[in-house]
């Protein structure tokens, strides 16, 4: 990157900003120049869907569509791999399961992954930033998901898992498994953002479960496309690549807070509110180490609501707390204004701030019927 910079720069001429003849100099040599800089020097971000749970998000991700980042598919299942909708595609532990996946058993999908590391390490070498999405509990994302988060963090890419526990519906088994992954995973990322399904049960106690797991898919996709936006998207704010780095770079444990208001009187306080409300967000951000916060809002957004919206996070903080924030214009947001605020460095009765902590995660679901019997746990 530095020579990169330096034969520009040895080679600029000074411009003559008053010639004789009279004529301006154009500047379309300068722009070409800027942008092969800014080309060089925009993060590159790649989003990881690992196993099923993490096949159905990307593909959601790449239907609404996604800004400044690859999408890529890994699974050890050859046909959900096919069905899923992403920028890259995968097949994971191609000897070991010869695309049959891994029979919900974890140990097979880790296999799985370090059958395939050294493709892995040769995509993630190319990146600066790895956002690794999956569902723990099943054999694919509960195995492979902490083999490339390894990868990814020793190769020095900035690494954020963003997972999903299982609902206590899907068994003793896959609770289990879920927390020795969590475990694992959670000790080879940067970051590590949790969604407990069981709590959105709280949010949304009348819908299916098939409509729950589209609401969590959702979940996932915000968190990935709020922070993606906040480093690569223009926007009259935008928060730089080192920040984020710095932010989530030591962030342990974190949790996202989603909030959306289309009042007419009070909208960004609501929006903030209703982030920080969310029961996903079951945790005192005054605990916090980092909040990141992405602020998006039609072309009616104004200065007012921006600074509204940021205050009403700080005046919930601590004053020593390093606050990044971002803002993006959509126009199908008129009348809108959407707060995703990612909070980083925190203790939660559902996510662990440390490894001592692993025991309260809520995963020790007391069945009376486990619905995997005859699945081993990860050993």
């Amino acid at each position: 990157m530095e020579s990169f910079i330096k034969n520009i720069t040895e080679k600029e001429q000074v411009p003559d900003l008053f010639p004789k003849d009279g004529a301006l100099h154009d500047s379309n040599d300068v722009d070409a120049d800027l942008r092969k800089i800014i080309e060089e020097i925009q993060a590159k971000i790649l989003v990881i869907g690992v196993g099923g749970a993490g096949n159905n998000a990307i593909t959601r991700l790449n239907q609404t569509g996604i800004i400044g980042a690859i999408t890529l598919a890994a699974n050890t299942d050859a046909q959900q791999l096919l069905y899923s909708k992403s920028h890259k595609k995968m097949l994971l532990g191609r000897e070991l399961c010869r695309g049959l996946g891994a029979g919900n058993d974890p140990q097979i999908g880790a296999e799985a992954g370090e059958e395939s590391s050294e493709t892995l390490k040769g995509i993630l070498s190319q990146v600066d930033m790895c956002f690794i999405v999956c569902g723990l509990g099943g054999g694919t994302g509960t195995g492979a998901a902490p083999v490339i988060s390894r990868l990814a963090k020793n190769l020095g890419v900035l690494t954020v898992s963003i997972c999903t526990l299982p609902f206590e519906v899907e068994g003793r088994v896959k609770a289990q498994n879920a927390k020795e992954g969590l475990r694992r995973l959670y000790e080879s990322s940067d970051t590590t953002i949790v969604v407990p399904n069981e709590k959105l049960i709280e949010i949304v106690p009348d819908l299916s479960l098939k409509e729950a797991f589209l609401v969590a898919d959702e979940i996932l996709i915000r968190a990935v496309t709020g922070l993606t936006e906040l480093i690569n998207r223009p926007g009259d704010v935008n928060v730089d690549f080192a920040d984020v780095r710095r932010v989530l770079g030591e962030g342990g444990a974190a949790i996202i807070g989603l909030g959306e208001s289309s009042s007419p009187d009070n909208r960004a306080q609501e929006a903030v509110e209703d982030a920080l409300s969310n029961p996903l967000l079951e945790v005192d951000i005054r605990t916090a180490k980092s909040v990141l916060l992405n602020i998006t809002g039609g072309k009616d957004l104004n200065l007012k609501q921006t600074e509204e919206v940021i205050r009403a996070v700080t005046d919930q903080l601590s004053n020593d707390i390093i606050v990044k924030f971002g803002v993006l214009i959509d126009p199908d947001l008129q009348g809108t204004i959407r707060a995703t605020i990612i909070v980083s460095g925190v203790r939660s009765p559902y996510i662990l701030s440390n490894i001592a902590d692993i025991n309260s995660l809520g995963l020790d679901y007391d069945l009376e019927e486990d619905l995997d019997l005859g699945l081993e746990t990860f050993e």
